[in-house]
């Protein structure tokens, strides 16, 4: 395995539109139709997987294995867009380290700390 492509200091960024399926309220009950922690944390993991996918060696992927450090400071409204932006900070073997903001505008509402790990996926 080679992470000679990966490097510190690359990016990635994603935008989404707020929906139903992503927010508290799937069960229809009122004032709730804000985006949820479980929902941001997994558009937090796509944006590191996008930042890193295009960069791996043919036959590897990379997994999850920790998030720490994780902030969701502020509701966004069902509609809103969020934008996800990510930072590769630390490449240790096959172990990779991600500073991570969200933000719905020029408003910060969450932050985090992920790691992945390069595996073969045979």
């Amino acid at each position: 395995m080679t992470t000679d492509n990966i490097k510190p200091g690359q990016t990635g960024k994603i935008e989404v539109l707020v929906t139903k399926d992503l927010t508290i309220n799937r069960m229809g009950r009122g004032g709730a139709e804000v985006l949820s922690t479980p929902s941001l944390l997994s558009l937090m993991e796509q944006t590191c997987i996008e930042t890193s996918d295009s960069f791996l060696a043919a036959g590897h992927t990379t997994v999850g294995y920790a998030v720490d450090k994780m902030r969701h400071m502020a509701p966004t409204p069902l509609g809103a867009t969020v934008e996800i932006r990510a930072i590769l900070t630390e490449v240790d073997g096959n172990r990779l380290s991600y500073s991570i903001e969200a933000f719905e505008g020029n408003k910060q509402i969450g932050t985090a700390v992920h790691k992945r790990a390069i595996i073969p996926t045979d």
